[in-house]
């Protein structure tokens, strides 16, 4: 969940001594962790947690390399990070603000275990938030929607996920994101599903377009990069078109900007079916097959393939 859009600066301004609590700039920290050349400063709020700080650590850092992989770079030179336990078990909600080079806070459940942290998406998903510009409110679900179809394919490239159980969720899952009676496209419609599932589903085809324009030499990854090698990171304020013309420049093929056209003010249906079948997955009784016979196999294979930097 990202905050950050031009018209909340004020809403955050008036937060700000909450989300952060006393901690400043000049605190000192408990722990720090290094991604490349980026530093993530860690602060723990008081708690009692059944995991040590190490087990945090390693799960902060696994999260890290996830997202650095993917980019080719942690996308923030300094970000730092709140753990505040709760109750309960497990990852239990982040949230990403742009404010002050990168911030993110995340609860973690007093019962949780290393299974858990090993088992978490959350973080990963918060850490993707950094990776692309801050938008307008009406642009939500594109912030949404990247972080919820990268997320698994950053996890599966550093080996922390298998490429078989994400085709399994997202045939379970991307019919969440379809138009519903009433939709008005993705600009207009602000539902749940719509935001963080049509945001996938927005991401997913059109990553499979570029694969498909570019004879697979190229995928929304390189458009993903692209962007962020141009500046476009949660501490900017873009324009969407700004930012997926960006992402089509990179790939050198035009998909991104006419999409955002088709789907941002019409419902629109993907033929999921359809894709599903060229790819060649397919799940029965909760198990997925993978079909290397299929029409776009080696764009299936392609897009959780490891991408050098």
């Amino acid at each position: 969940m990202t905050f950050f859009g031009a018209r909340k600066i004020l809403y955050l301004l008036a937060l700000s001594l909450i989300l952060f609590g006393s901690a400043t700039a000049d605190d000192e920290t408990p722990a720090t962790i290094t991604v490349g050349s980026s530093r993530i400063d860690v602060l723990f709020d008081p708690g009692k947690l059944q995991t040590t700080q190490q087990d945090l650590l390693h799960w902060i850092q696994n999260a890290a390399n996830a997202v650095a992989a993917y980019y080719g770079r942690f996308p923030v030179p300094h970000l730092r990070l709140r753990i505040i336990p709760g109750n309960g078990s497990g990852v239990r909600g982040g949230q990403t603000f742009g404010m002050d080079g990168g911030f993110i806070r995340i609860r973690v459940g007093s019962e949780t275990t290393v299974a858990d942290l090993s088992y978490d998406w959350e973080l990963t998903h918060e850490m993707v938030h950094l990776a692309f510009p801050s938008m307008a409110d009406e642009h939500h679900w594109i912030e949404e929607g990247l972080s919820t179809y990268v997320e698994p394919i950053a996890r599966i490239q550093t080996g922390q996920w298998k490429a078989e159980q994400m085709w399994s969720d997202l045939v379970r899952d991307m019919p969440k994101g379809q138009p519903r009676e009433g939709d008005q496209g993705l600009d207009h419609t602000h539902t749940w599903g719509r935001t963080y599932w049509g945001g996938a589903l927005f991401c997913f085809v059109a990553d499979v377009e570029i694969r498909k324009k570019t004879r697979n030499r190229k995928g929304l990854q390189d458009a993903l990069r692209g962007i962020l090698n141009a500046g476009g990171d949660i501490r900017q304020d873009w324009d969407l078109e700004k930012a997926l013309k960006t992402g089509d420049e990179a790939v050198g093929v035009s998909v991104l900007v006419p999409l955002y056209h088709q789907w941002k003010d019409q419902p629109v249906n993907a033929d999921l079916t359809v894709l599903w079948n060229q790819l060649g997955i397919a799940v029965s009784n909760g198990k997925v097959q993978l079909r290397d016979d299929a029409p776009l196999a080696s764009i299936r294979r392609a897009i959780t393939e490891a991408k050098p930097n």
